[in-house]
């Protein structure tokens, strides 16, 4: 009798490999299929969706503005895209956001119409699409000029900005402020084309604030240290002279002195150059600071972050004149006596006498 022959271990499992090895193949070829499919079901859903029509395809058509305001919704958006033909279907611009959970920035962006939404919402989450005006304002300007560039990049009317400018309770600025003179901080700003003229002027304002603030100046301390930089902005010609000129203007009010700016007179005279009459000088306004001593009642001029800084470091020193002795390069003399610039007013005078054609 022959005796059964039993399988060992090991043979029996070289007969079950090839049936586990394509089971495994199978479960891994249907986690990387439904991988696939979960990844990209948004984009295949799209171009089913451009085929059948129920999506724009195509490259767009004529480019329309949409504005995305701070705090938009998905659905504020979806309904904006929708409104504006730039997406066919509202519902399928809205599955599309809610999908991608897409941070919008704030901003004016111009999309073709008739384009997927899929394309209108990669539109929309790049700031870098954003339309801005870009703007640059130079320390020393009078708000009058910030205006006129303002208005020359953003298309805003100077009107507008004028107007906007003269509610001071709304910009929060001290109540000794007779303007915003002095509150509209130079620099590079870019705005978007949606900002009203109060918005757009509201920046400029938050900026110096904020430097103020940085500079640890407190907010009843604002009014007299702008008033000061600004006379210091219009005065100083050279960097390493906006803090002598500070400590000129310092020991003059610390002896009750008149300060004597040249600058602060041409502005309540409505003025724009450094050298003034005797008949200026005899003007009796709030800005004349040959006729009062003390600083003027207000700014005179936009003011930059070195002329702050040089109005609460002023340079250590005993002058108390100083004068520009040439006004294309900016070299300036600094005196401690009358008599010592009288001597610089003379070289001043002869500078002049050379260049006669010199219009400052």
């Amino acid at each position: 009798m022959t005796e059964p022959q039993f399988a060992t271990r090991r043979e029996l499992l070289k007969k079950r490999k090839p049936r586990y090895r394509l089971l495994a193949l199978v479960a891994i070829a249907a986690v990387v299929v439904g991988s696939i499919t979960f990844m990209n079901r948004q984009t295949f859903r799209g171009i089913y969706e451009q085929v059948t029509g129920a999506e724009y395809s195509g490259i767009g058509s004529t480019p329309v503005d949409i504005i995305v305001e701070r705090g938009d919704t998905g659905e504020e958006v979806a309904k904006k895209l929708f409104a504006a033909d730039v997406t066919k279907s509202l519902e399928i611009t809205l599955r599309t956001i809610y999908s991608s959970n897409p941070t919008f920035f704030p901003g004016t962006y111009k999309l073709p119409t008739k384009i997927s939404a899929v394309r209108a919402i990669e539109y929309l989450v790049n700031p870098n699409n954003a339309i801005t005006t870009r703007v640059t304002i130079r320390e020393g300007l009078r708000n009058k000029s910030v205006f006129e560039l303002l208005a020359t990049a953003t298309g805003v009317s100077v009107e507008s900005f004028v107007a906007a400018s003269e509610d001071l309770e709304f910009f929060d600025i001290p109540e000794e402020a007779p303007s915003l003179e002095g509150y509209l901080f130079p620099a590079t700003y870019s705005f978007d084309p949606s900002l009203s003229a109060q918005r757009i002027v509201g920046v400029l304002v938050d900026r110096t604030k904020e430097q103020l603030v940085e500079d640890g100046v407190a907010k009843k301390d604002w009014h007299r240290v702008l008033t000061l930089a600004s006379v210091i902005q219009r005065e100083a010609r050279q960097e390493q002279d906006f803090y002598k000129v500070s400590r000129v203007f310092v020991n003059r009010l610390s002896v009750n002195m008149p300060l004597q700016s040249d600058a602060t007179v041409s502005y309540g005279v409505d003025g724009n150059t450094f050298q003034t009459s005797a008949a200026d000088r005899a003007d009796p306004n709030p800005y004349n600071t040959y006729m009062y001593p003390g600083l003027p009642v207000g700014p005179i001029s936009g003011v930059g972050a070195l002329a702050i800084d040089a109005a609460l470091n002023p340079a250590s020193g005993s002058w108390l004149y100083f004068v520009s002795v040439n006004l294309e390069t900016g070299e300036t003399v600094f005196s401690d006596t009358y008599s010592q610039h009288l001597a610089a007013v003379e070289v001043w005078r002869d500078w002049l006498r050379e260049n006669p054609d010199w219009n400052d």
